[in-house]
């Protein structure tokens, strides 16, 4: 649907509050103009809680910061084997609704498992994809001005411990996994790569 390929971008490991106001200045600042980008990182530890978020889900944060942020959904982590992926997308040129465009991302992260024989699926009433019931990547957008920014994050090869210090998106005893078990890559740039085509392909003219 976009009108050109995206430009992709490697961060490398970035604190989270600096990259989400580059994001947001970047969302701010755009024009109908303005090539999409996305952007591919990790995070060192990082609880984020969403706009409509319930502290509540934050059972035993402990030494993780909490960052409360613009996007929509309830409390997720980010931390360092987790492949966190911002497409910068401007949704109005490219003709996506916001549900389509929450599939779109879900449908990269299922086609790109199913390279390994991964069968994913997501969830309608529970954005993310998931594998067997656990918690494979989350998806979480907000959208200002038309532009879509935040966006998802897969587990690649990381300590899942801090999940069990949250209700995961809101739902208490979700269970998480990560490509690492399921015969995927063990480093996040190599499931950058991986995920790259089929993230580029879903967001392409034409892709439903």
């Amino acid at each position: 649907m976009s009108l050109a390929v995206p430009l992709v971008k490697w961060l490398g490991r970035v604190d989270y509050e600096p990259t989400w106001r580059a994001m947001q200045a970047f969302t701010d600042e755009r024009n109908s103009n303005t090539p999409d980008e996305i952007w591919f990182l990790e995070h060192p530890p990082v609880f984020t809680l969403g706009m409509s978020g319930k502290r509540e889900h934050l059972l035993a944060p402990g030494d993780i910061p909490v960052v409360q942020i613009d996007r929509g959904g309830q409390v997720t982590y980010h931390g360092p084997g987790q492949l966190v992926v911002y497409p910068l997308i401007d949704l109005r040129r490219a003709g996506f609704g916001i549900r389509d465009f929450v599939t779109a991302l879900e449908r990269a992260v299922i086609d790109y498992a199913l390279e390994f024989g991964v069968l994913a699926e997501g969830r309608r009433n529970a954005p993310g994809v998931y594998v067997q019931g656990r918690k494979l990547a989350s998806v979480g957008i907000r959208v200002r001005r038309g532009a879509a920014y935040h966006g998802l994050a897969l587990n690649v090869n990381l300590d899942l411990e801090p999940f069990r210090r949250i209700n995961p998106c809101g739902y208490a005893g979700l269970e998480m996994t990560q490509l690492c078990a399921l015969g995927g890559p063990l480093s996040v740039q190599a499931a950058a790569s991986g995920l790259q085509s089929h993230l580029v392909t879903a967001l392409s003219p034409g892709t439903d």
